[in-house]
């Protein structure tokens, strides 16, 4: 007999080649499951609520894995894992859900995410933002910032902030319910809520708005991506580092 756990999982994703597990044994997934056959000499699989990439960080990663029945209690598989797991990963909550086919599914079940991307506007990036923000020296306008990240929301087609996965996305079509543009140099943090993103999505908005808001693009530049239905590619992919999986919805 088996049981599931859901996780809600954080980690400093710069040691890691994304969430998704890889021939190299170097993803986060990896980690969680090798952590998993330490305690119960088990070979399990994890379901995350979707895939992050190398070097993006998590707040609230979810995730659900089947393991035997009554083995330990859901404070004693937190205290294990976390004592098995590498420093730059943590779980911070483990609770037990319904499993089956109508159970709950850490990606099937997700109905929305927030992202959060932090950047750092000034001259000098600050030694403890090294590998956590986008560091940027030319100025952004603030209320050219916000009146960008307004433009994206509602439903639209984001093919044009989109990168190729190796295969055709079939549906591009998303609904972002909130952009917020919170702070002021030299720290400026975006929060974007919505009920899907494509590959590299939120970090080809950033990328968008904040060349905007440096002057070196128009504000029309977000219809005419949206207009071009992926034609047209937004110019300028945010890095990695600045971005973090806040929360999953369900």
């Amino acid at each position: 007999m088996i049981e599931r756990l859901k996780l809600i999982i954080a980690y400093d994703g710069r040691p890691f080649s994304g969430w998704q597990s890889q021939a190299g044994g170097c993803s986060v997934q990896d980690a969680i499951e090798s952590a998993f056959a330490k305690i119960s000499g088990e070979d399990v699989r994890i379901q995350g609520s979707g895939r992050t990439d190398a070097g993006v960080h998590a707040r609230g990663q979810v995730a659900h894995v089947d393991v035997s029945r009554g083995k330990h209690s859901t404070a004693t598989w937190l205290s294990a894992l976390n004592a098995n797991l590498p420093a730059a990963i943590r779980v911070l909550r483990a609770t037990r859900v319904r499993g089956g086919s109508d159970g709950f599914h850490a990606r099937y079940k997700a109905q929305g995410k927030r992202y959060v991307y932090r950047i750092w506007n000034d001259a000098w990036l600050h030694p403890l933002e090294v590998g956590r923000a986008w560091h940027t020296a030319r100025p952004i306008d603030i209320a050219t910032l916000r009146a960008a990240a307004a433009l994206l929301v509602g439903t639209h087609d984001f093919a044009g902030f989109a990168a190729n996965r190796g295969k055709i996305e079939v549906n591009t079509t998303r609904t972002i319910t909130r952009v917020r543009v919170a702070g002021r140099a030299p720290l400026i943090t975006l929060t974007f809520e919505g009920d899907g993103f494509l590959y590299k999505m939120v970090r080809l908005l950033t990328g968008a708005i904040v060349r905007i808001a440096q002057d070196r693009a128009p504000l029309s530049l977000i219809a005419e991506l949206f207009a071009s239905k992926g034609r047209i590619k937004s110019p300028l992919a945010a890095p990695a580092e600045g971005l973090y999986l806040d929360r999953v919805f369900y």
